[in-house]
């Protein structure tokens, strides 16, 4: 049975409102990304950071799972096979459209993580600067998000998935936050087909043996429906 990994980023759910980097008018317009992920922008400004996040945690708990997500989910229900899903988005849209396992590599907007013990928490609606852990007690809180200049979560386990992969799809990514802009690499040096699903061609197109273009919303549900028949 074929085994199935799927790699999706923010263009899966720019159509549920959640906006990505480049969007214009979006939350990231309004700030550089130094200054609200990464260790030193939270060094420098953490007042600035949880404003941010907290934001961003309002609008993803607002935010509906698409037909995109909901087909995801419906191929991992009901292939065969495993499908093995992975994310780089920090929402939750995935599970709220019914897919189970998701493995987050950037972690979750609904996490919390102390900074000094490693211990893990659900974040509360408004987090704030000296966020006491629950653990250790320290002033130490902080959003549980991989941020830049750190290691996403997950990595040797995703490796493994990817080495026994027969099919990958990378969903809505733009190909140039690595490590994941090389995941297609890795599976096809392990032989197997390789399948872009991009609202437009991203900065990797060129490594994908297949591309099909268009809203997620669109392409996902016809390419899942094509897996399935």
């Amino acid at each position: 049975m074929q085994k199935i990994v799927i790699l999706t980023g923010a263009g899966i759910s720019a159509e549920s409102g959640l906006g990505t980097f480049r969007d214009e008018g979006g939350l990231w317009a309004q700030h550089r990304i130094e200054d609200v992920a990464t260790p030193e922008g939270f060094a420098r400004d953490p007042a600035l950071v949880h404003g941010f996040y907290n934001a961003r945690r309002a609008q993803a708990a607002a935010a509906e799972p698409n037909p995109a997500h909901r087909a995801l989910a419906r191929l991992q229900a009901e292939h065969p096979g495993e499908v093995v899903l992975i994310t780089q988005n920090v929402d939750a849209l995935h599970e709220a459209g019914g897919a189970d396992p998701v493995l987050h590599m950037h972690g979750t907007l609904a996490g919390a993580l102390c900074a000094a013990c490693d211990h893990r928490w659900v974040a509360p609606a408004q987090m704030h600067p000296g966020q006491p852990c629950p653990a250790c007690r320290a002033p130490t809180g902080r959003p549980d998000v991989v941020w830049f200049g750190e290691m996403p979560y997950h990595m040797e386990e995703i490796y493994a998935h990817l080495a026994e992969a027969d099919l990958f799809a990378a969903v809505g990514t733009s190909g140039e936050v690595y490590p994941a802009a090389a995941f297609v690499d890795e599976v096809q040096a392990a032989g197997a087909h390789t399948v872009e699903l991009n609202l437009a061609p991203s900065a990797t197109t060129s490594r994908f043996a297949e591309r099909r273009y268009g809203p997620a919303s669109e392409t996902v549900p016809a390419w899942v429906a094509e897996l399935l028949a």
